[in-house]
This record gives C-alpha cells, structure tokens and sequence, in this order.
C-alpha cells in the first residue's frame, strides 16, 4: 500500500545534522573529552604521560581531526570472563579522548529519539531503572490479564555481528556534516585491523561502540513500538522483554522480530530464546528472578557471589589480597543485592564473610 503523501513529505524531510565537527574538533571540546576520558583513572601511566604534556597534546589532536590525518591507534586486547567470557579491545587513551568529543556531539541528537524503554548506556538509567520498570510492567500486565506470558530474548553475539554497512546508513540518515561522517567511519573502520571484525563487528571497549549499538537497536525498538504496538517492552542493550496475554501470540511476536532483525539489521536471536508463563519460576532479566510482587537474585548471580567469596578466602589466607580489596568487592555486591528481597541472602553473605574479618582493623 502507498503510504499518505504527508507521510511520504515526513520521510522526506527527516532532520539531519551539519556543522558537527567543529564541535568535536574545538579545543574546548577535546579538553573536556579529555576530562571525561580520564575520570577515575587519571594516575594510569598512560594517563599521566598524556596529562604532562596535555596542551601539547590535545593540540595534535586536534591538528590531525581538522587536516583528516587522524587514524585509531592500535587496540589492547584481552578477554574477561565474567558474567561470561568476553574479548575487549581497548584503544589508547588518545583515541578515548576523541570517542568522549564525538559522543558529547553526536550523543544527543539520538538520545531525544531512543523509546523510553531503553535503558543500557544512558543517563538516569542502567540495569536496575530497567529491572524497575519490568516489574512495573508485570504489575499492570497482572491487573489487566490475570495470567502473563513473557518472551524474553537476546541477540547472538550482538557487538560480534553488526554490520558496518547498515550501521554507517543509519548515521547519514541523521549526520549530513562530511567531515563527521568521515571520522565515525573510520572509527568504525578501524576495528577490522582486529581479526574477529571485518565488515560487521564493534570492539566492546569503545565508548562510541555503546552508543553505536543503541542506535542500531534503535530500529527494533521503533519497530515493536510502533509497527507491532507492543506496550509491554523494555530493553537493556541486547537483552530485551516483552510480555502478553497468551503463548501463541507472543510466539508469532518471536517470529516477527526474529524476521525484522534478520531481513534489516543481519542479525538473529539467541537460541535460549523463550516463551514463558510467569509463575513460580518468575522471568530472569538483568541478574535478577522478577515476579508482579518481588523480586530476588537470579541463581547464576547467586552462584557467582558465593564463587567469589570462596576465592577471596583462599586468597586471604595465602596474603595475596588485602581486606580492602575484599570489602570493596563485598560493598558493590551487597548495594546489587539490596535492589531485591534479599535480607536472608544478605546475612548469608555477612556469614560467609566474618571468618576472615580481621579482627584489629
């Protein structure tokens, strides 16, 4: 069907963005960039190395933005292996103070854009605003239909499987300043110096990768939003939720999404997709068990608390770790935990962790 012709005049005339370069390349912008870059880590050799000559620097930088001969540094690769395993590439912390100038630039034109639902790498959100909301959905879903069922889903391997192509069409659909363009891409670019990325693929490190991958999961959420009108549906990066009145429906509703991420973002869902009746079990999301009326850790979070707590034993015994290092960790845990029903888990925890307290300190 053809759509109205406002609509057509609409499409038309999307707005699109100019003159943002001088925005990132000012020595203004870079110098707070730079600020932002070294937040928390500003006594990191690299860091102090860059900040001892930091006009002289920052003045290269910009020298390099504005003539175009500027080129991403090498990346730093390892892995990490919780929750699960996972390869990070870091850039220098050069390439980091550039990233910051682009995102502060670019940040906001897609931010007024992004649905309300989505909550990874934004401002006054993060997991547990997400986990908030979800809950409220299962509140309002309860009242309205009794019995709720939920299809909860992630991409595979997201960051692995973007495709530079679709992602780079997106950015000129909003982004018409060149000189911009000419810079996200060969950030973008970049990446295929590492071996896993070659036309699709971000490296998780990067800042300006959190805000690339939003921007792509931007299309899915306008597409459930508004194509398919699901009113139940919250997303964190690539882990999504959304609920319904009955298994069937929500299972074409799998289908239709798994059809759109395929057909325009190349991309497909997990296999641990699924669709199920919140009863007993309640729905797994973002490290938690959540039902209409509470909520508790999930078992895998819980599993891996304990893990920690036993190595940081063997480590204390052996004085290879400080009661310092073990409190920090304890306080971050325990400020997860308090975000659910968890007195009991809490005093296990305290429990678990008394035997080695120190007693003079």
């Amino acid at each position: 069907m053809t759509p109205h012709p406002a609509v057509l005049l609409l499409i038309v005339m999307a707005k699109t963005y100019k003159n943002l370069f001088s925005q990132i390349t000012n020595f203004k912008s870079l110098y707070e960039a730079y600020l932002k870059a070294r937040k928390g880590r500003r006594y990191r050799p690299e860091i102090l190395q860059f900040s001892q000559k930091l006009e002289e620097n920052l003045l290269q930088l910009q020298n390099e933005l504005t003539t175009k001969t500027y080129k991403t540094g090498t990346y730093k690769t390892f892995y990490v292996y919780e929750p699960k395993p996972r390869f990070i590439a870091a850039l220098p912390f050069r390439d980091r103070v550039v990233h910051h100038a682009i995102v502060a630039a670019i940040e906001p034109i897609w931010e007024k854009r992004f649905i309300y639902d989505s909550y990874a790498c934004r401002i006054n959100k993060g997991t547990h605003a997400c986990v908030d909301r979800a809950q409220y959905f299962l509140r309002r879903a309860k009242r309205r239909w009794g019995d709720i069922y939920c299809l909860k889903a992630d991409i595979a391997k997201y960051f692995q499987n973007i495709d530079h192509a679709t992602l780079k069409g997106l950015i000129r659909k909003r982004i018409a300043c060149k000189d911009t363009v000419w810079l996200i891409e060969e950030i973008i670019d970049s990446a295929k110096i590492l071996d896993i990325y070659k036309d699709k693929g971000m490296p998780i490190g990067n800042l300006t990768s959190q805000l690339f991958a939003n921007m792509y999961l931007h299309e899915l959420d306008k597409h459930i939003k508004h194509t398919l009108r699901e009113p139940f549906y919250v997303r964190y990066m690539d882990d999504f939720i959304i609920l319904g009145t009955d298994k069937s429906t929500l299972h074409k509703t799998r289908r239709k999404v798994a059809q759109y991420l395929k057909s325009n973002l190349h991309l497909t869902m997990n296999g641990k997709t699924q669709v199920i009746k919140i009863k007993s079990t309640g729905v797994t999301f973002l490290g938690y068990r959540i039902w209409p009326t509470h909520r508790l850790l999930s078992n895998n979070t819980k599993r891996r608390i304990t893990k920690k707590i036993n190595k940081y034993k063997k480590l204390y015994q052996k004085e290879r770790i400080s009661w310092c290092q073990i409190n920090t960790s304890l306080q971050s845990y325990l400020a997860h935990i308090k975000h659910c029903n968890s007195h009991r888990l809490t005093t296990k925890i305290i429990a678990s962790i008394a035997s080695i307290t120190p007693q003079n300190q």
